[in-house]
């Protein structure tokens, strides 16, 4: 038997079953035996791998319908594959996998926001985003709401922080549409849902039916109630026979929590919760976890909506960013914390209850006097020790292991108990660093520990922890999985925690609904003891930049390739198996991935940091590309990007007049042209031109005033680009009137023509250009700045991101670098008369505004000129990226897709953002002329004829 998963694992492919796949499913789906694909679908949060045999990515029910029918005839194993943010490995596949995050998407807002039908690629982010306008929200609040998806919500019975049992998936659900292996589809909010489901599936009801009258036995009517009153996601929900009687019901709540091995769901419909207007966040620090656990029911019992437990392995853990919510000179021993929180529609409503619930604290055994907050700042560092506490774990843990994260729930009585026990266990299999935190109000705590999985003595210290946890948990009667899904981590283990008539129950199930048991075998139930020891996934350092990486996919729905090629998850994958492959000498397979890799890893990634933003370990997998790039480079190619720098003032002059003369000339010629160039040269050097690019802009020249309050550096792409505002000034001309019409005084250096912020090396990985114009950039600025006493502000977001980076490389650490947004919004803003304003302006943030946090000042700049500013929910990075959306405009329309399509539906009277690449990219994307805010603002403000 083997333990320990090689990444570069590749079963042999059926090619006869994908032939006929493809066919069956149409030239408009992809279907792939292609390595590079194969692995990169194959990762998800935990610590299993299997690398599937075939991927493909349907676009609708009935094609997904065709694939379970050719793979129940070939007794080829199936899986669905989301978001991949598992913990307990429900998403990998020996055989077919099937992705339906890229095209099943939709959502769709019901009864005022009251309901709300989605697909199962959709994020419950992204489903909430769209709610947020009628105050709801999903009753599941996961932790992984970033990434995961509802279908996996579905899949798994996701709860959370605050829905308990009352507002999880399981009672949320409204209707679904079900598609099983047999090809039946059934929807069960059609009233004719239970004569097609009797007509096309009769020994499914028929099982169902009998089950429904052997499991309402009093006695086992009143196991099940005890069993399903806490979280519990292990095994199939057989709740299901005693909650309802309908034998659709039945089947739809079973297919909750069954991870996709009873059939798909293509849609659902599901329930909303309100959104209380008023939260206040108590911390509470006791003298000991028993403490802690003991007043627990006496929280509970004074309505608090959330009670988080977070033990003092997990305090000690966060080291300094616990500091600032601790007492003063507090030393950890055995305290432990338990933030409560309340929630109100109204000042009155939530004083009452959470003064209430503080009351009750006097008879508590606290360390220091509690604390109740209202204050947002605060609540933030509060949640900060809960939140941040699996970053700091995972991102402290040594190289080469593995964070497991685990969840069980218990009678919250035994918690007190059960927490300390497994600190023993901790103590006892040497996992050091061990920490417990978690849903406490709910007895559902969860447990990490970092394990390395390097060879026999590790694999029998996991095999023995195992054991001696689950013994633990069942000798409570508790449950070993209680929101994260069963898995292939605890299936071997549903039989022990349920008992023989239940579990033979749970498999008629599954042998009625799937008969050929080809969904997802494996998971939720095996015939395997020991399957939680086999397809461990062993992780070896492979780059420092991306070791860290514990291939959570919480990057992945804000990458703008998520849906074209591939994530940064995926980048980071990819370079794992590279070396793994190399490790195993596998030159063939080396070279099939390095082949691969250069369009669907390199060339479409967009370097745009956003993947930082969401990475729980702060992993920027740009960084990792333009490393690539820099490596995979020609000579020629870096010393014509030192060449351009060395002239760029020249070089952007000429760039101009050429988007000028090109814009006078019939495209079709000029796309020819630029056509056979990308042939010969490379698709990636040379770029393509489309009709909506303006011709040039102005050139840039110095300014001098007396006594200068500002240094204004105008960015060089509003030279090669110009302006599509009314005024046709651009935004540097722009920012100079409103500078002007508020009397600050400004400088722009001598050498302004030559100056660049650097990116497009950056970008590039062309580093020795890259070096030349970051000296020159700070000696230029050094100067004009008088050594950096004057602030310098850029008009371009991409570029003022882009200067704090190049003086950072170059040592600079006292220069203040503004956006010209953020300047204007700080220190022109209120200076300004009232403006003329439109109804609605649709604003596109970008990557840069993002980062450098000025997205609230394009926000406020809007609102001077229109009554009301929205930002679609789809927006994400462009893409463009400088010149990336010239080089492969299918990056840049796929990203922005679902941002364009809210645009265009807004028919808003102003379209803005606050970058002019970014601009362009929305532009095409739109067929609405985006510009920048300031130019608006500039034209009603300061007029050009004024």
């Amino acid at each position: 038997m083997s333990v320990i998963s090689s990444r570069t694992q590749l079963a042999d492919v059926p090619e006869e079953y994908v032939r006929e796949l493809a066919a069956a499913l149409g030239e408009d789906v992809e279907v792939t035996t292609r390595a590079l694909d194969r692995f990169a679908i194959a990762i998800d949060a935990s610590h299993y791998l299997a690398v599937p045999q075939a991927l493909a990515r349907p676009r609708t029910a009935h094609q997904v319908g065709m694939a379970m029918a050719l793979a129940v005839r070939s007794g080829w194993p199936l899986t669905f594959r989301s978001g991949g943010t598992s913990l307990s490995g429900q998403a990998f596949s020996r055989g077919l996998t099937l992705d339906v995050r890229r095209h099943f998407r939709d959502i769709e807002i019901l009864d005022a926001g009251q309901r709300v039908r989605v697909q199962p690629g959709a994020t419950v982010r992204q489903v909430n985003a769209r709610l947020a306008k009628y105050h709801t929200k999903l009753g599941p609040d996961p932790a992984s709401e970033i990434a995961c998806t509802i279908g996996g919500m579905i899949a798994n019975n996701s709860s959370g922080m605050t829905c308990g049992t009352t507002a999880n998936t399981y009672r949320t659900i409204d209707s679904m549409v079900i598609a099983l292996p047999s090809g039946t589809v059934i929807d069960t909010a059609s009233p004719k849902a239970g004569e097609v489901l009797a007509n096309q599936e009769p020994e499914l009801v028929e099982v169902l039916t009998k089950l429904h009258t052997q499991l309402g036995r009093p006695e086992m009517r009143t196991d099940l109630q005890r069993r399903y009153s806490m979280k519990n996601t292990m095994g199939y929900g057989l709740n299901s026979f005693i909650d309802f009687d309908d034998p659709v019901k039945i089947l739809e709540h079973l297919m909750i929590g069954s991870e996709g091995t009873l059939g798909f769901v293509a849609e659902a419909t599901l329930k909303t919760v309100p959104i209380h207007s008023k939260t206040a966040t108590g911390f509470l620090l006791f003298n000991s976890l028993d403490a802690a656990t003991e007043a627990l029911p006496t929280i509970v019992d004074s309505g608090a909506d959330v009670a988080e437990l977070i033990d003092s392995a997990s305090i000690l853990a966060m080291g300094t960013e616990a500091a600032p919510v601790l007492p003063k000179n507090f030393t950890v021993g055995g305290e432990a914390i338990l933030l409560v929180e309340y929630q109100g529609d109204s000042d009155d409503e939530l004083a009452a209850r959470a003064g209430a619930g503080m009351e009750k604290c006097a008879s508590f055994d606290l360390y220091a006097p509690p604390e109740l907050t209202q204050d947002a700042g605060r609540r933030e560092q509060m949640w900060t020790l809960r939140k941040g506490l699996y970053t700091k774990v995972a991102r402290n843990r040594p190289k080469g292991t593995a964070a497991l994260l685990e969840d069980i729930a218990v009678p919250i009585m035994d918690l007190g108990t059960v927490c300390s026990d497994l600190q023993m266990l901790f103590d006892r299999h040497g996992y050091e660093g061990g920490v417990i935190f978690g849903h406490a109000k709910d007895g559902n705590i969860h447990f990490l520990v970092t394990e390395d999985f390097d060879g026999p003595a590790s694999m029998k210290r996991y095999e023995n922890f195992t054991e001696d946890m689950v013994s633990l948990v069942l000798g409570k009667q508790g449950t070993l999985k209680a929101e994260h899904g069963t898995g292939r981590i605890m299936a071997p283990f549903v039989h022990r925690q349920y008992g023989d008539e239940l579990y033979d129950a749970m498999w008629q199930v599954k042998k009625a609904c799937d008969p050929s048991r080809i969904l997802n075998p494996d998971s939720v139930l095996t015939e395997n003891p020991k399957l939680h020891l086999v397809d461990i996934k062993k992780t070896t350092p492979v780059r420092p930049i991306i070791d860290d990486c514990v291939e959570c996919g919480y990057c992945e729905p804000v990458c703008p390739s998520q849906h074209l090629t591939t994530t940064p998850r995926q980048r980071i994958v990819i370079q794992r198996a590279i070396a793994h492959a190399e490790e195993e000498h596998d030159e063939a397979l080396v070279a099939q991935l390095k082949e691969d890799e250069r369009y669907a890893v390199v060339d479409t990634c967009a370097v745009d940091g956003m993947c930082q933003t969401a990475c729980p370990v702060q992993i920027n997998t740009g960084q990792l590309i333009r490393d690539m790039r820099a490596e995979l480079a020609p000579r020629w190619l870096d010393a014509t990007w030192k060449g351009a720098a060395k002239i760029w003032g020249p070089f952007v002059n000429v760039a101009s007049v050429g988007m000028t003369v090109v814009d006078h000339v019939p495209n079709a010629p000029v796309r020819g042209v630029l056509g056979v160039a990308r042939k010969v040269v490379g698709e990636d050097v040379v770029p393509m031109l489309s009709p909506e690019l303006p011709g040039g802009g102005p050139a840039r020249h110095p300014h001098h005033a007396p006594k200068p309050e500002i240094v204004f550096m105008p960015a060089c792409v509003g030279t090669m680009f110009g302006s599509d505002h009314a005024c046709g000034k651009g935004s540097s001309d722009a920012f100079r009137r409103l500078c002007e019409l508020v009397g600050i005084r400004m400088e722009i250096p001598d050498d302004i023509q030559s100056l660049c912020c650097g990116t497009p090396w950056k970008s590039k990985g062309m580093k020795s250009g890259a070096k030349l114009m970051g000296e020159r950039l700070a000696a230029s600025l050094a100067k004009a700045s008088n050594n950096w006493e004057l602030p310098i502000v850029c008009d371009a977001v991409s570029c003022t991101e882009g200067m704090q980076v190049a003086l950072k490389n170059q040592g600079v650490t006292d220069a203040k670098i503004i956006d010209a947004v953020q300047f204007t919004a700080e220190q022109i803003a209120p200076k300004l008369p009232q403006l003329p304003r439109e109804h609605l302006a649709v604003l596109h943030p970008t990557c840069s505004s993002t980062h450098l946090g000025v997205n609230d000042a394009l926000i406020m700049l809007a609102g001077l000129v229109a009554d009301e500013v929205m930002v679609p929910d789809g927006w994400r990075c462009c893409a463009f990226a400088g010149d990336r959306g010239l080089l492969h405009p299918e990056l840049t329309a796929t990203s922005t897709r679902d941002e364009a399509a809210e645009a265009k539906a807004a028919n808003a009277d102003l379209y803005m953002s606050l970058n002019r690449t970014c601009e362009l990219g929305l532009t095409r994307a739109t067929g609405k002329t985006y510009v920048h805010v300031l130019e608006e603002l500039a034209s009603r403000a300061a007029p050009v004829n004024a």
